[in-house]
């Protein structure tokens, strides 16, 4: 079975070989698309050879010390996006449109505004949106082209922005992953005592905006125990991030990122005094990275890991800041989230064994007051015919109220994204302007605008494909 990664220079593709390696998705039952459901070619495609030939050291290293290293994957470098899509089975998109000296503008310009910047979320993240969507729309038309049965993975963000898009070309064999609400699923289940592989989870939201609204364990829903114990909240992040009483207000776990929204004031403050943005922080340290890997490529896997721990151990820093300044569990260090997210996904598809993950998938019916192709971050069930959205229930008012904005944020974003594309430079403007003036983190259209004028967001959706 071969594996594509799109982006595959990107700085966490080695956690994805290690989950290979790890698990190894030892050989299953026959049927899934490719047999025996073991990853045998691993492709990595990016437009940095540099940084190419860095990841491949560090994933030669990986094998090398592995006991499992004499079964490891082979790995092969592809220039060419077509030739690296040709014949894959699972595509992992991982792309950094603008690479990271892109993320730095998308946070610097909105805080020179005084509204966050940051990857994913507010201005910052439509900034990144605007940006990625050509490239990913690009793509979603290529593997259409020359591998129509692959099967897409997403990990490129805005993730539930860019896998509605790349959906629109390849249907429902595109799925979303974000290790957040796994994260924040197990947590709480630890914090209870119990199992996390044991527990049930209903999860609602969209890609960085859910909400934990019951933790099932051996059918009882423990969450209501875990939302009267301050002691146990302040025993895990989110619990420490947003505090006790806000918890017992919502009566729900809120995602991490759901800080920028409920602390709104202190987030922008902390991001504004801090020395460096989070973008400033991994771009200086990436580049120490690469350069050590090309000048000592047998040093690059113990380099590449110790880069990966201060970028753990540094994850969200400003808003821990803000929150008392405590430090993250070491349980939350160790990495493998969204990669082990990813393989359980992959194991499910190509064996045609049922499993249950948190997925970013189209709507269906699962939410209601969501419409059908609305990408939403859910529970869903898993097996070898992709991902099915279990049904939510009714969603608490302010919630859904908080998701529908962000919905019509993501959309007004794709169609500036499209009107570009179609040469309409007025009719991109709008839709930026109203994706941007209608974020509720954004607080003032004249902002908004000073924002996408000082960004350069607009010549790029207007520049010749």
């Amino acid at each position: 079975m071969r594996l594509t990664v799109l982006g595959g220079g990107g700085f966490r593709v080695p956690l994805v070989y290690r989950a290979l390696l790890d698990e190894g998705l030892d050989p299953g039952p026959a049927g899934g698309p490719a047999g025996s459901g073991r990853v045998t070619e691993v492709v990595l495609y990016d437009t940095d050879s540099p940084r190419l030939d860095a990841i491949g050291a560090v994933l030669a290293g990986q094998a090398a010390a592995h006991p499992a290293g004499a079964a490891a994957p082979a790995v092969r470098v592809a220039t060419a996006l077509d030739d690296a899509l040709r014949g894959a089975d699972f595509v992992f998109s991982a792309i950094r449109a603008g690479g990271l000296d892109g993320r730095t503008r998308d946070e610097r310009v909105p805080l020179a505004e005084g509204v966050l910047g940051q990857e994913t979320t507010g201005a910052g993240g439509v900034l990144y949106g605007l940006r990625t969507l050509p490239a990913a729309v690009r793509i979603a038309e290529r593997i259409a082209a020359v591998a129509p049965d692959a099967w897409v993975i997403n990990f490129t963000n805005p993730a539930g922005l860019v896998t509605e898009a790349m959906q629109r070309v390849l249907g429902d064999r595109v799925i979303g992953i974000c290790d957040s609400p796994v994260g924040l699923c197990r947590r709480a289940a630890r914090a209870l005592g119990a199992d996390p592989d044991r527990a049930q989870y209903d999860y609602v939201g969209l890609n960085h905006l859910g909400w934990l609204r019951r933790l099932l364990v051996d059918g009882r829903d423990r969450l209501p125990e875990l939302l009267a114990d301050a002691g146990r909240l302040a025993s895990f992040e989110e619990g420490r991030l947003f505090g006790a009483r806000w918890l017992r207000a919502l009566g729900a776990l809120p995602n991490e990122y759901l800080y920028y929204y409920y602390f709104r004031r202190e987030a922008v403050a902390a991001a504004a005094g801090a020395a460096a943005t989070r973008g400033e922080f991994l771009r200086d340290q990436q580049r120490r990275f690469y350069a050590e890997a090309a000048a000592r490529p047998a040093d690059a896997p113990a380099a590449w890991e110790r880069a990966r721990r201060e970028r753990e151990e540094t994850y969200l820093a400003e808003a821990r800041a803000a929150g008392g300044g405590w430090q993250r569990d070491a349980r939350d260090l160790d990495g493998g989230g969204y990669d082990r997210v990813a393989l359980a996904l992959m194991r499910a598809i190509a064996r045609g064994e049922r499993t249950t993950l948190i997925l970013n998938v189209r709507n269906r019916a699962a939410v209601p007051g969501l419409d059908a192709d609305a990408v939403v971050e859910v529970p869903c069930l898993v097996d070898a015919g992709g991902a099915r959205p279990l049904a939510a229930g009714p969603v608490e008012p302010a919630q859904l109220g908080l998701m529908l904005q962000l919905k019509a944020v993501e959309r007004a974003t794709a169609e500036a994204v499209e009107r570009g594309a179609a040469g309409d430079a007025a009719g991109a403007r709008r839709a930026a302007l109203r994706a941007l003036a209608l974020h509720p983190l954004v607080d003032s259209v004249h902002t908004a605008e000073r924002v996408l004028d000082a960004s350069g967001a607009l010549a790029g959706l207007t520049a010749p494909r």
